[in-house]
């Protein structure tokens, strides 16, 4: 579900094996049953492109709730035994990286058919109900904004353990600089902002870009992940510098003076490793707005609410003050990550005797031995938002909130409103 958790979860692997730990990776969407994890990732991409209003409105709900409804645990409940099979017999400890694995697991944890340590390593800076599970026994955040979050809808434990970011992104020299410009057919002298929109390029991309470009105080740069259609189309709209999917993402930033972005996700701990500043703009609703506003607070990224205030703070970012003091912070957030940050605890966590749980007739203990098992998960929440759109948004038909297409700025603007008007968390 995006590339952001997939990341996450590399990354804790990549560290964890390097300090001899056997690692496991699964895909939550993979042990659903009779082949669900297709459609739901369909549906959810889908809602996010063409009903971005709906998705507002259902992720409004559930944290005003306080996480999913009954269809959304269903499909959990059905996903647990599979989710038991795949792990192996000497597993030490499981970590997940998205909602929907949480829940999973934290629920086999408290019914005591899971006899080993969970832990949460929250990737997002905000933290909605779903988050946090009953039974799981560590939740890691990367700063204390997401931690106060997560205490605030129930998490029982939480500790500060710092982001986790591959380690290519770092701050440039100026020679890696006009390396990177020359890499990409970049001009030299000019302030360069990359936007980004995620793996799957979705939000009001071609309309940023366009803004970034008439403002006058930078060159967008667009990174469209894998939405090659949208790439074309910025192209045909004279926004020369538009790529698809790349594995340079480091030298992109590199060859950037300021980061764009809509959704608050993995890339935006990227740029932050690598001293770029970042501001949140034309958010995507859901996540997106709500991370802007936690980033916002943590003093990492600034918000820029009205497009009026677009030229002023680039140039703020870029030439002014406001820059510095962000590099700064995003800098520190990582300076404190000492002794290997979130992969340390995990293996803390690992080796730390535990009471056992309350175990059901169908548990079973199993032998350790340094193993984890990271349980990379896709919602199964997902499921449960393309559910609830067929009966929450009334007003849109059902072949309209399924259509297919990838670019939101094709949208007729009827809905737009109910993004705008949810309150969001800070």
């Amino acid at each position: 579900m995006g590339a952001g958790h997939d990341g996450a979860a590399a990354e804790l692997a990549r560290r964890l094996t390097a300090d001899g730990f056997a690692v496991d990776r699964y895909d939550l969407l993979d042990l659903l049953p009779i082949g669900l994890g297709r459609p739901i990732k369909a549906g959810y991409h889908r809602m996010l492109v063409r009903a971005p209003w709906a998705y507002q409105r259902i992720y409004s709900s559930s944290e005003r709730a306080g996480g999913g409804g009954p269809v959304a645990r269903a499909l959990l409940r059905a996903a647990e035994d599979q989710v038991l099979r795949a792990l192996p017999a000497d597993t030490g400890a499981v970590v997940s990286t998205y909602p929907g694995a949480s829940q999973v697991l934290g629920n086999l944890r408290r019914e005591g058919r899971l006899a080993v340590p969970v832990l949460t390593y929250l990737t997002d800076f905000s933290v909605h109900p779903l988050w946090v599970a009953d039974g799981v026994d560590m939740h890691l955040a990367a700063h204390a904004v997401p931690a106060v979050q997560a205490r605030a809808v129930g998490a029982r434990a939480v500790k500060v353990s710092g982001p986790v970011v591959d380690p290519r992104f770092r701050p440039g020299t100026d020679e890696e600089r006009l390396r990177a410009r020359v890499r990409f057919d970049l001009p030299r002298d000019v302030p360069l902002a990359l936007l980004v929109a995620g793996s799957w390029g979705v939000g009001p991309v071609r309309q940023v870009a366009r803004e970034l470009r008439e403002c006058g105080a930078v060159l967008p740069v667009v990174a469209c992940g894998r939405n090659e259609a949208l790439a074309a189309r910025l192209r045909a709209d004279g926004i020369a510098h538009a790529y698809g999917w790349t594995d340079e993402m480091p030298t992109l930033m590199h060859a950037a003076d300021v980061l764009v972005q809509n959704a608050g996700g993995l890339t935006s701990l990227e740029a932050f490793a690598a001293g770029l500043p970042v501001a949140s703009y034309r958010c995507i609703p859901g996540h997106g707005l709500t991370n802007a506003a936690a980033l916002h607070e943590a003093g990492l990224a600034v918000w820029i609410e009205q497009p009026e205030q677009l030229k002023a703070v680039l140039h703020d970012l870029i030439g002014g003050p406001l820059g510095p003091q962000q590099r700064e912070n995003a800098l520190a957030l990582f300076a404190q990550a000492t002794d290997r940050g979130p992969a340390a605890e995990i293996a803390r966590m690992h080796q730390r005797p535990l009471p056992h749980p309350r175990r059901s007739a169908r548990s079973r203990r199993t032998p350790q031995r340094l193993a984890v098992t990271m349980a990379v998960a896709c919602t199964v929440w997902g499921c449960a938002v393309g559910a609830g759109v067929m009966t929450t948004a009334s007003r849109s038909s059902p072949a309209r909130t399924v259509g297919h297409g990838f670019d939101l700025d094709d949208l007729p603007r009827t809905h737009s409103h109910h993004s705008a008007s949810e309150e969001h968390h800070s």
